[in-house]
């Protein structure tokens, strides 16, 4: 073969570049009109959940941005590719968000409705930036090269570039890193916020699971306690159960109906803190108060709000005490909310205030036709100024449980928490236990004769215990009313828990009065599938 000449040889291969020349410049001008057809068109705005959002591609090298001014971002780097995914939270809409803090079933669908919305806005997005590419590349063609056949080339140069961009994204899509994202600005923190909060809820899921064992066993435990009547009161004596900072803890309210079926009490006395910060969403759970089939008292604490209290009064067993009185079980019960609401700054109350809301119960007790055998506080503060105008005052806040005696013989009885201090206390190696009290009273004068102390074990603890005080007649101790400290005579705390460095074997009432002590711990084999979870 002979072989071409210099000169012809040079004039294909120039050729060759001027083709190449050509269609590289066709497959810029295409790539460039593309990019300038997404920066015009390629945006779509859309509601997601309660959020206005604006979705977006840019050429920014794949993955995905979620920017909520003016916290920060988070990127997602979910694929690869030219484009990525921006999305803007511009502001929250109002009726959307009303609506989802007032419907819970609305609140319950919000994860399913975020997820439809979000997919129908991408898929909006892609589609709009597809047919923007398109636009714009063939525009842009036209405009450049001015010739028909080009606008043509140009459209089928797009196609494929829009083609290979999503074969490339989902090629390499990659929806493990969804679960892994960057922080960047105030939402550095989110990590560890995230966390907790799964961590809550996980460790909840467990703690209930666990409780649903613990708290049938009170029945049991119960049942060594029901053959003794209270030393003192009649066969009928009246039983009121004792409850305190729920703090929005379903097991507290599991715990609460448990005891109020097994031990038949009269009604239910609730001294506050209900819930958290008092908001609607949170209020959907005190409906569980009209389900419990006996009388509910109730006073609202500094951490619940007028619309809370307003939910409880709407339920048909209760009655909110707002310094006025109440017969329950034909005795008198008076009570006077916490001045405060915690949660609005603007509501602080020094201790002055707290103390007078206490003098003002204590000047309605007194107006009574019937002494009242029993107020209700939340803050054990308000409770001086009742010292010796009613015998019992039932009160809350500390999450402590304490018996004490005042002055002029007033049994001050403050509970802990009958909802561990609320879901926050697992974020803790172990929550505090959930506590409740049933009081004994005779039904006659109204004086208080025992009390169980009821008491189940925090995350990790399988047991719950019952401890039965007896409470002599005043003759019975010789006219001596405990201490401030609540030490009776004989050196015995009120809570049966001796002094002085006695051996703590078995607690004792009151003036050696026998008591019960019963504890019920899970079957070894149960323990032993399941370990302790906060180890």
């Amino acid at each position: 073969m002979d072989e071409q000449p210099e000169p012809e040889r040079g004039r294909r291969a120039g050729r060759g570049l001027r083709r190449l020349g050509v269609w590289a410049g066709r497959v810029g001008v295409a790539a460039g009109g593309a990019l300038i057809g997404i920066a015009l068109l390629g945006r779509v705005d859309a509601p997601i959940g309660p959020f206005d959002a604006t979705l977006a591609f840019r050429p920014l090298g794949g993955g995905a941005d979620l920017d909520i001014p003016p916290l920060g971002a988070l990127e997602v780097d979910a694929y690869d590719g030219p484009l990525r995914l921006e999305i803007q939270l511009n502001r929250v809409d109002e009726l959307r968000a009303t609506a989802l803090a007032t419907d819970p079933s609305e609140l319950d669908d919000v994860v399913d409705q975020v997820s439809a919305d979000l997919r129908d806005a991408v898929e909006r997005v892609a589609v709009l930036t597809a047919l923007a590419a398109l636009t714009g590349a063939t525009a842009t063609s036209l405009v450049v090269l001015r010739r028909r056949r080009e606008t043509v080339i140009a459209l089928g140069l797009s196609t494929l570039l829009v083609g290979g961009t999503a074969g490339l994204a989902g090629a390499t899509w990659r929806p493990e890193a969804l679960s892994q994202p960057t922080y960047t600005g105030l939402l550095v923190n989110a990590t560890s916020l995230i966390g907790t909060a799964q961590d809550i809820v996980a460790r909840f899921d467990a703690y209930r699971a666990s409780l649903e064992d613990i708290v049938t066993n009170v029945s049991t435990l119960y049942s060594t306690l029901s053959a003794l009547p209270a030393p003192g009161a009649p066969d009928d004596a009246v039983a009121l159960l004792h409850v305190s900072d729920l703090h929005l803890n379903p097991a507290g309210f599991d715990l609460m109906a448990q005891v109020a079926e097994q031990f038949r009490v009269d009604a239910v006395l609730d001294t506050g803190d209900i819930t958290d910060w008092g908001s609607p969403p949170e209020n959907q759970l005190v409906a569980r108060v009209g389900l419990l089939g006996v009388p509910y008292v109730y006073i609202r604490g500094n951490h619940d709000s007028a619309v809370t209290a307003a939910l409880v009064a709407a339920q048909g067993n209760a009655t909110v005490l707002d310094s006025s009185a109440v017969t329950v079980a034909g005795l008198e019960v008076v009570g006077t909310p916490d001045p405060r609401f915690t949660p609005d700054p603007a509501s602080d109350v020094d201790g002055d205030s707290l103390e007078q809301t206490g003098e003002d119960l204590a000047e309605l007790a007194e107006g009574l036709d019937r002494p009242p055998a029993i107020a209700m506080v939340h803050d054990p503060a308000q409770a001086a100024p009742l010292d010796g105008v009613v015998p019992l005052v039932l009160a809350g806040h500390t999450h402590e449980r304490t018996v004490t005696g005042l002055d002029e013989g007033t049994l001050l009885m403050v509970q802990g928490s009958t909802g561990g201090a609320g879901l926050r206390a697992l974020q803790g190696e172990y929550p505090e236990p959930l506590t409740c009290t049933v009081l004994y009273l005779d039904p006659g004068t109204g004086a208080l004769t025992a009390y169980d102390d009821i008491t189940l074990g925090g995350l990790g603890e399988t047991e719950v215990t019952i401890e039965r005080t007896v409470v002599p007649p005043p003759d019975a101790a010789g006219g001596a009313a405990p201490g401030e400290d609540g030490t009776p005579s004989d050196g015995t705390l009120v809570d049966g828990t001796p002094v002085d460095g006695a051996h703590p074997a078995t607690p004792a009432p009151p003036q050696g009065t026998p008591c019960c002590r019963s504890t019920a711990r899970r079957a070894a084999d149960r323990a032993a599938d399941q370990a302790p979870l906060g180890s």
